[in-house]
C-alpha cells in the first residue's frame, strides 16, 4: 500500500463515529456486588433493533477495510493460496472407499467412494447441491460395516444442529429415514444394519433454535424404515440434565458401551450393555467422574481402555468383562509424551502421541511390548475432519494405516504405513502453490509469571532474522485440554506470505502435557492462561524479534476469551487484536445453550468462589474507561449457536464506548454462519482477506 493511501486510511481509521448504542439500566446482583449489563438488548440477535445495530456495525467495518486499494489483489492472492485439491484420509468399509475431497475453491467438501484408496472415485454426498450460499455442510457421518449404507447428517447456517439422513451407497438415493435435533455425535451401526444409535434432544421452540440451553440430551435406537416419533430411547437421565450420554457399537456387534460426560469434563462414567441378551442393562464399569475411561476396542470379552487413571498423560489398558472387579492391566503404559488415540490395526496397537505438541505415531504389540516409531515426519499434525473417526485409518485386519500429515507450512500429505513391513510411504501429496521449503518452524520455551516454561512454535521465512522488524502474528487457545498442535491455515498461510511471523503458543489448560498442564489453565487457575500468553508475547520483544506495535494476537471461541482477556489485563502489550466467536462474559456464558457445559474449566458464575475468579478476568466486565487499547476486529457468526453473538456485541460495544484514543474497535458479524462448522470457503476467503486488511492497517509502520 501506497505511503499517501496509507496515510488516508489510518486517518480515517482516527476518526470513526461509532454507531449509537443504547444504554439500558439492567443491573444484577452478585453476591452482594452489583453489575451493570446495559448492552443486555444486544443478546437478543432476534430483535430489529439489534439487526439494525448490526447492520450499522457491519457497514463501518467495510467502510474501514475495504477502502484499500490493494485489497483486490490480497484476495486474489488469498483465492489462489487456497485453490488446490484437498482430500480427507480414505478409509474402508466392506469394499469401498470412502474420501472427502475438494477440488479447490468448492464451498464444501464432496464425499466420495471408490474402490481404491485416492483412486478413481464417484460423488456419493456433494452439500454444495443442498444450498445456492454453500451454507450446508456435511458436518459427520457413519458407515455400515459392510459399506452398503451411509448415514449423514448436514448442519445449515454453522448451527450446530444436525440433521441425519440415509443414503444406500451402491445406488446414490437416499432411504425415507429422516433424524433430527442431534448435536455433538455421530451414530453407531448395529452390524445387521437394522438401525443405528444416536444421541437426540427435546426440539427447542422456533425462537430459541440459536439461543435456548441445550440439556438433557438422550440416546436413542433408530430402527431403519420406521418414523423417528418410534425411535426407542436407550438410555436418559431426566434428573442429571448436565449429562451428555455418548455410545458405540463394539466391532462384534456384541455390546453397547455407554460413555457419560459432565458437560465438557473430560473424566467420565462407562458403562456396558451385552446387545445378544434382550432384556439385559447397563452395567457399570467405571461408577463416577474420577477418571477418563475410553474405549478402544475389545475382542471377546477383553476391552482395551486408554485412560488417565493413575497416568496423567494416558496409558493403554486392559480388563476381562466377566471379571470386571478385578485389577486393570497396563498394557501400554504411560511414557513422557502424551497419549491421544490408540487402535487395534493389522493385529497391532497403534497409539497417536503428543511430543511437545507435534504428532508422532508408535506401534506395539498385542501384549505391549514395542514395535517401533513410524518414521519422523518433522513437526506435524495427523489430522481429521468433521466426517473422521480419529486421526488415523484402519482396521483389526488390515495391516496398512492411514494418515494425513500437516504443518504450519504443509497442507496436508495423505500417508500409509505398514504394521507389518514397518514402510511409510506418500499415497497423496499436497497440491498447494505455498512453498514450504521457503520457511522454518523452530521451538522456543517461554517463561511465564510463575516460573512455568511454555513452548511456542515461531514459523518464519528462511532469511528473516530477529532485527525487531517483524510483524507477528500470535495465536493461542488455552483450554479445554484441547493441544494446539501445527496446522495450515489460510490466515497463517496468507500472512507468511506477506512476509508476517506466525506464533503459537502452546498455553497451560491444553492438552499437550496431560491432567496437570490442563489443571494448571482452569477454573481457580485460569488466570496462568492469559499470563502464559502475555509472557510470550513479551519474549517477542525482548528475544528481538518484533516490538509491541508489531506484534498483533488472535483467537476463537475459548481462544476469543484469551484475547478478550489479554487485551483489557495488558493492552500495551500488543498492536492488534482479532477476537473470534470469543466468550466475553463470564457472568452470563452459563445461560445460552451449551454454555453450561463450559463450567468443567471455567466454574460457575453461581458459586461465590468460583464468581469471584470469572469476575476477575471476564473480558466484558475489566473494560476499563479511558484506556487506550489496541486496534481491536470482534468477529462472531449471526447463527453461532454455541458461543452465542451476544458475547461479540457487548465486547465490541463496551470496548467502542470506553476507548481512550483513536485506535479503531470494529465489529463484524457474518451472515449465516455459526461457530465455524461448515463454513463455505467463498466466507472463508473474504474473512481472511479482511482480517489482514485489518491487520496491515493497524500495524502499519507510519501508524
Amino acid at each position: 500500500m501506497r505511503f499517501s493511501e496509507s496515510l488516508l486510511v489510518l486517518r480515517a481509521m482516527e476518526n470513526l463515529e461509532y454507531p449509537v448504542t443504547r444504554r439500558s439500566d439492567v443491573v444484577d446482583h452478585y453476591f452482594g456486588e452489583a453489575v451493570a449489563d446495559p448492552y443486555r438488548w444486544l443478546e437478543d440477535t432476534n430483535s430489529e433493533e439489534t439487526r439494525s445495530w448490526i447492520a450499522l456495525q457491519n457497514a463501518l467495518t467495510q467502510k474501514v477495510l475495504g477502502g484499500m486499494s490493494e485489497r483486490d489483489s490480497m484476495r486474489n492472492r488469498a483465492a489462489a493460496l487456497w485453490d488446490f485439491p484437498k482430500a480427507g484420509v480414505p478409509f474402508r468399509r466392506g469394499s469401498n472407499w470412502f474420501q472427502t475431497r475438494n477440488s479447490g475453491l468448492q464451498n464444501q467438501a464432496v464425499l466420495m467412494v471408490g474402490e481404491e484408496p485416492c483412486g478413481e472415485a464417484r460423488v456419493l454426498i456433494d452439500p454444495n447441491e443442498l444450498s445456492s450460499n454453500g451454507t450446508v455442510a456435511l458436518t459427520q457421518l457413519s458407515i455400515s460395516h459392510d459399506g452398503a449404507l451411509a448415514a449423514y447428517a448436514v448442519s445449515e447456517a454453522g448451527s450446530d444442529w444436525m440433521t441425519w439422513r440415509v443414503r444406500e451407497v451402491s445406488t446414490g438415493q437416499d432411504l425415507e429415514d429422516v433424524v433430527r435435533w442431534s448435536k455433538f455425535m455421530s451414530v453407531s451401526w448395529r452390524r445387521d444394519k437394522s438401525g443405528f444409535y444416536y444421541a437426540g434432544m427435546d426440539q427447542p421452540p422456533d425462537s430459541g433454535v440459536f439461543l435456548d440451553e441445550s440439556r438433557g440430551r438422550r440416546i436413542f435406537f433408530h430402527q431403519l424404515g420406521t418414523p423417528q416419533s418410534s425411535d426407542e430411547e436407550v438410555f436418559g437421565a431426566p434428573d442429571q440434565p448436565d449429562w451428555l450420554p455418548v455410545v458405540e457399537v463394539s466391532d462384534d456387534d456384541r455390546y453397547l458401551f455407554l460413555s457419560i460426560h459432565r458437560g465438557t469434563g473430560i473424566e467420565n462414567m462407562l458403562l456396558v450393555r451385552d446387545l445378544t441378551d434382550s432384556v439385559s442393562s447397563f452395567q457399570s464399569l467405571c461408577g463416577d467422574f474420577s477418571w477418563k475411561a475410553q474405549v478402544v476396542g475389545n475382542e471377546g470379552t477383553r476391552v482395551w481402555l486408554l485412560t488417565n487413571r493413575d497416568a496423567e498423560r494416558q496409558k493403554l489398558v486392559a480388563f476381562d468383562l466377566t471379571r470386571p472387579d478385578e485389577p486393570w492391566v497396563d498394557v501400554v503404559e504411560q511414557s513422557e509424551d502424551t497419549l491421544l488415540e490408540a487402535q487395534i490395526c493389522g493385529g497391532k496397537i497403534v497409539c497417536h502421541y503428543l511430543r511437545d505438541a507435534h504428532s508422532i505415531l508408535k506401534v506395539y504389540e498385542r501384549d505391549g511390548s514395542p514395535s517401533h516409531e513410524v518414521a519422523d515426519l518433522g513437526i506435524v499434525s495427523l489430522t481429521q475432519d468433521s466426517t473422521s473417526s480419529g486421526s488415523f485409518e484402519g482396521s483389526s485386519t488390515d495391516e496398512w494405516i492411514y494418515f494425513q500429515a500437516v504443518s504450519f507450512t504443509e497442507s496436508g500429505t495423505i500417508w500409509r504405513h505398514s504394521v507389518e513391513t514397518q514402510v511409510t510411504e506418500v499415497v497423496q501429496k499436497s497440491a498447494s502453490i505455498f512453498d514450504s521449503t521457503a520457511f522454518v518452524t523452530e521451538r522456543v520455551f517461554v517463561e511465564s509469571t510463575d516460573g512455568a516454561m511454555v513452548p511456542m512454535f515461531l514459523t518464519h521465512g528462511r532469511d528473516v532474522e530477529p532485527n525487531g522488524n517483524a510483524k507477528v502474528l500470535m495465536y493461542g487457545y488455552g483450554g479445554f485440554d484441547i493441544p494446539v498442535t501445527p496446522s495450515f491455515s489460510l490466515l497463517f498461510a496468507s500472512w507468511l506470505d506477506r512476509g508476517g511471523v506466525v506464533a503459537v503458543a502452546n498455553l497451560r489448560g491444553g492438552g499437550e502435557y496431560g491432567a496437570s498442564w490442563h489443571d494448571g489453565g482452569r477454573l481457580g487457575n485460569k488466570q496462568n492462561v492469559f499470563d502464559d500468553y502475555c509472557a510470550c508475547a513479551r519474549w517477542l520483544t525482548t528475544s528481538g524479534w518484533s516490538t509491541p506495535e508489531k506484534t498483533a494476537i488472535s483467537g476463537a471461541s475459548n481462544g476469543g476469551l484469551l484475547v478478550g482477556a489479554c487485551l483489557t489485563q495488558h493492552p500495551e502489550l500488543f498492536g492488534a487484536a482479532i477476537a473470534d466467536v470469543g466468550v466475553h462474559d463470564m457472568l452470563r456464558f452459563d445461560k445460552f445453550t451449551v454454555g453450561w457445559a463450559w463450567s468443567s474449566d471455567y466454574g460457575s458464575p453461581s458459586d461465590p468462589e468460583q464468581y469471584r475468579w470469572l469476575r476477575a478476568y471476564s473480558p466484558l466486565h475489566n473494560v476499563s474507561e479511558g484506556t487506550c487499547y489496541p486496534p481491536t476486529l470482534v468477529l462472531t457468526g449471526d447463527h453461532d449457536d454455541r458461543v452465542v453473538p451476544g458475547h461479540s456485541l457487548k465486547f465490541a460495544a463496551t470496548l467502542q464506548a470506553a476507548q481512550g484514543c483513536d485506535r479503531p474497535i470494529l465489529l463484524r458479524v457474518a451472515a449465516s454462519t455459526g461457530h465455524g462448522l461448515g463454513k463455505p470457503v467463498e466466507m472463508l476467503v473474504d474473512e481472511v482477506v479482511d482480517k489482514l486488511a485489518f491487520l496491515e492497517l493497524s500495524m502499519a509502520n507510519d501508524r
